[in-house]
């Protein structure tokens, strides 16, 4: 393995950052302008993923398709999200954090757009496929921001409140886009969520102009090579986040999927009767988020290690999910819903200390790459155990075999960070405004 001594050091995450330029003064005025932005990036995101699932009904009963046509769709997606993540990194890197962020705004804002002049399956799965690529910029480019902009001290928090938002959105978001659906026609919502995508592109041009920030200059040195792929690949710190994101991400992905079956199969809930529960579920994940992030800002602004602030908060978000068997024994449809918010938030503790610990730990110039990596990984984890459930659930063995899993996929998420990144050091880069 490469020796990561020679890009760490000692320092104290809390050590004074050096004097600022007037430009890097500016920055720091703008930083949370900047956060702000990535919030809603995070939320366009969803958005742009979520309409084809709210509006189904819309457009399926418009274009005439049958469930398996709708599955393939949504195979096609994730899958093209999974293998653009192993080059999205790399081209984050290269734009660096100014020019990442807009550019992948603006690809899978198209690739939504184009949807409104999609008709046959052929056109849609070329769309899906598209927009599923394109939003793979999204994970790197936030985190490479986010680490970028703000300090260790700092750090969590913005990831929390990032990640927090996004939850929001993904309660209200099935609220919105069925009205629209009826005020502009299935088409009509592809359009007007993509045409927002191309405002926040203008914005964000215009909120960073004149901004410097702090990446390495791209060279051609900097081009894929296998010497590059060594390093990323024999680095401990890159598996160590590696095998904690599909640890952690395959509980996620079980959950998006079939959190609404859970509720249906386990507490008779109807398709009307969904949305109270789920939204329950997910409110957990936003305060999980934020919560998480506060912890480690404040543990840290007090004078606790960096090491041991991560995995606090990791080993606290981990025991919390350890409750999830029981949403099948409480015969209770609010208790359980609380107990899947208790995992959700869980999860999102978990995540947001993954994100803060890349941008942490990893050489500036290989954020992105790592993030992707990572998210590359959790994405097959997800899609395997997305496939094992419907394996199991078809055998007659109920979800009881899935929550064992999940109750303990985040202990052994945090052994495996251990096992292969027993101390977390902060990078020796330029600290961040």
């Amino acid at each position: 393995m490469a020796d990561a001594a020679a890009e760490v050091s000692d320092i104290a995450p809390d050590a004074t950052a050096p004097e600022l330029s007037p430009m890097d003064e500016r920055l720091r005025r703008r930083r949370w302008w900047l956060l702000g932005l990535m919030m809603a990036a995070g939320i366009l995101n969803l958005v742009d993923r979520q309409v084809i699932s709210v509006l189904k009904p819309l457009i399926e009963a418009d274009l005439h398709w049958t469930d398996a046509d709708y599955g393939k769709l949504a195979s096609l997606f994730q899958l093209s999200a999974a293998i653009a993540f192993l080059g999205a990194g790399w081209i984050v890197d290269r734009l660096g954090v100014k020019w990442a962020g807009p550019a992948g705004v603006f690809a899978w804002s198209l690739a939504a757009m184009a949807h409104g002049w999609a008709f046959t399956m052929g056109q849609f799965a070329a769309v899906r496929i598209a927009l599923g690529a394109s939003e793979s910029m999204g994970t790197p480019s936030g985190v490479k921001t986010l680490g970028g902009i703000f300090s260790a001290r700092s750090r969590s928090l913005a990831f929390g409140f990032s990640n927090g938002v996004s939850s929001i959105g993904a309660i209200v978001t099935p609220l919105f886009l069925p009205l629209m659906g009826i005020a502009l026609g299935w088409r009509g919502v592809f359009i007007f969520v993509g045409v927002l995508g191309m405002i926040w592109v203008a914005v964000w041009l215009g909120v960073t102009r004149g901004l410097r920030f702090d990446d390495p200059q791209p060279t051609a040195a900097r081009l894929p090579t296998l010497g590059g792929v060594k390093t990323l690949l024999g680095d401990r710190r890159t598996w160590g986040i590696a095998g904690a994101k599909m640890l952690s991400d395959q509980i996620w992905w079980l959950l998006l999927f079939w959190a609404p079956d859970f509720f249906h199969r386990v507490y008779g809930v109807g398709v009307a009767q969904l949305g109270p529960p789920l939204a329950v579920a997910y409110t957990g994940s936003a305060l999980g988020s934020i919560l998480a992030g506060w912890a480690g800002t404040q543990a840290l602004a007090r004078g606790y290690s960096l090491n041991t602030v991560r995995k606090s908060v990791m080993l606290v978000s981990a025991l919390l999910v350890t409750t999830i068997p029981l949403a099948l024994s409480v015969h209770n449809l609010w208790l359980a819903a609380g107990l899947l918010a208790v995992t959700m938030a869980g999860h999102q503790g978990f995540s947001v200390s993954i994100f803060s610990i890349i941008a942490d730990i990893t050489p500036r110039s290989r954020v992105g790459t790592v993030t992707a990596f990572g998210a590359f990984c959790g994405n097959l984890a997800g899609m395997g155990i997305v496939f094992l459930a419907g394996q199991i659930l078809a055998a007659g063995m109920g979800y009881g075999p899935l929550l064992a899993i999940a109750s303990v996929s985040y202990l052994l998420g945090l052994v495996w960070l251990q096992l292969w990144v027993p101390k977390l050091t902060p990078v020796a880069e330029p600290a961040a405004a």
